[in-house]
């Protein structure tokens, strides 16, 4: 009898059956040639995930975020070992190293001999002069800048007036109208022999170019990455990928400081398509709070590059105003999550009104207690988000928590008139924040960041008139609302809050 030929289609069904069964053996011989080798890899690799157990045992921050990476590292140490290295290893001894190096511990006394300390607002408010390592320090005269065309022609202007010292900071920085801008200003004055350094982040300015940063060395400009000597993924210690300096700063001879919100990009003057205006506030400070601004500087450049900027020896620093300001600047190498601590402190301390206005809102437990509480005691509590979304998972997780808060009685609004990226805190008529710090655990707890407080009048007025305006400029969000929303927005928007701690 003889046999049916097989179809084409059957043909190459059967030929791709023996090509993976070959495919399939050569693996399963490769494996058990080289068993020596796979032997010695898992152990390594167990080895791995028992370090890092140990490590999250002892230095463990939240039961529940411990337990997962525990279970994780047990069952799926394959994934979870690189994972941890990057979002669960936390470690920064050597900057701490640092800060005791350049003094920190001192400088409070060091402020009460050059008499430029604020007795009287740093006893108002003992807890935020405890983060801050410092007092608050009086004499100064401040500058509100309010979105884009201010900040940077005041920053551009103060730069190209430097006589001998600019630190130029910033998360991002790019390659276009502003960027380039910026880039003249600096060489200009680089070329002119004043020592210029610039500091940037290599997750902030991931898309600028070498030519870029280039061009600035070849003028004599400082230039380094925040992480020129900590690679990511160097061999002996932790990766620092998940750990970003987010600080926007610029000092110019140790007599002008500015901080805020704004990053060098096009878009933060409003000129993008997408966002349109961009509502952002930054703060130009004159007096003693600059040299504690640069010496927040020289620390992270030390950390950053390996070079110590020598400071000059100060023996009397100008008052040019009456404003009381204190310098916070925070990060993943404090003892103790200082940064969370300062915000909660001024939520507790709100007796008529909390304005806080933020582009992401991702808070921890401890903070939305702090906000419960608040509303729950009568203040006036409100929450200024961005309509707008620029990344998508964080403003996911912002709606899930925004919702949290109207249930309990916390008023959210929404940005309408652009894209709302200020970080402005407003506690009654006592106390003011600008800075860099956003309302979510990266910026508590794993970023470094840098905020302003200030008690004077003048100040607390102008940012109330500020946010005033920019509360007309926005819709409230009503109870209702919330039912309005599809049920998978609310899916989405739930998932993405269970990534909250990394967010």
């Amino acid at each position: 009898m003889s046999i049916p030929a097989l179809g084409n289609d059957a043909s190459q069904t059967a030929k791709d059956v023996v090509r993976d069964a070959v495919s399939d053996v050569t693996v399963v011989d490769t494996v058990a040639n080289n068993l020596g080798i796979v032997a010695a890899l898992l152990v390594v690799l167990y080895a791995l995930a028992f370090v890092c157990a140990i490590r999250e045992i002892m230095s463990s921050r939240t039961a529940q975020g411990s337990i997962a990476w525990l279970l994780s590292l047990a069952f799926l140490p394959y994934v979870t070992v690189p994972l941890y290295f990057i979002f669960g290893w936390r470690s920064f001894t050597d900057y701490a190293i640092v800060q005791t190096k350049l003094g920190r511990s001192e400088r409070a006394r060091r402020a009460k001999e050059l008499r430029i300390s604020d007795e009287a607002e740093t006893r108002d408010w003992p807890v935020l002069a405890k983060v801050s390592n410092m007092p608050f320090l009086a004499g100064n005269a401040c500058d509100l800048l309010v979105d884009g065309d201010a900040a940077f022609r005041s920053m551009l202007d103060g730069i190209r007036a430097a006589n001998h010292t600019v630190f130029f900071q910033f998360f991002t920085i790019a390659d276009d109208q502003i960027g380039t801008e910026a880039a003249d200003a600096l060489i200009e004055r680089a070329e002119a022999g004043v020592e210029v350094y610039v500091l940037y982040d290599e997750i902030g300015c991931k898309s600028l170019p070498h030519s870029y940063l280039n061009r600035l060395r070849q003028a004599a400009v400082h230039v380094s990455g925040f992480n020129e000597t900590h690679r990511f993924l160097r061999m002996m210690g932790p990766m620092r990928l998940n750990y970003r300096n987010h600080r926007k700063l610029v000092v110019v001879d140790y007599e002008h400081a500015w901080v805020g919100g704004h990053n060098v990009a096009d878009q933060y003057l409003g000129r993008s398509e997408r966002f349109g205006h961009w509502r952002d506030t930054h703060v130009k400070v004159s007096g003693p709070v600059a040299v504690a601004c640069a010496v927040s500087f020289s620390e992270d450049w030390l950390w950053a590059s390996g070079k110590e900027i020598d400071l000059p020896e100060v023996t009397r620093i100008a008052k040019p105003g009456d404003e009381p300001v204190l310098v916070m600047p925070t990060g993943p190498a404090d003892v103790l999550e200082e940064c969370a601590i300062a915000f909660a402190e001024a939520a507790g301390r709100a007796r008529k009104r909390l304005w806080i206005t933020s582009p992401y809102f991702v808070p921890s437990i401890d903070i939305q207690t702090a906000l419960f509480a608040a509303a729950m005691r009568g203040v006036d509590v409100r929450i200024l988000l961005p309509e707008k979304a620029d990344h998508l998972t964080v403003w996911l997780a912002s709606h899930a928590h925004a919702d949290v808060m109207v249930d309990r009685g916390v008023k959210v609004y929404r940005y309408q008139k652009g894209f709302l990226h200020q970080k402005v805190t407003l506690v009654d008529d006592e106390l003011a924040s600008i800075g860099t710090v956003n309302f979510d655990n990266r910026s508590f707890r794993i970023n470094f960041e840098i905020t302003l407080w200030f008690t004077h009048e003048r100040m607390i007025s102008k940012v109330a008139e500020m946010l005033e305006q920019d509360f007309v400029n926005a819709r409230q969000t009503q109870p209702d609302d919330l039912d309005k929303r599809s049920y998978g927005f609310r899916v989405l928007a739930q998932g993405a809050q269970l990534l909250s701690p990394i967010l």
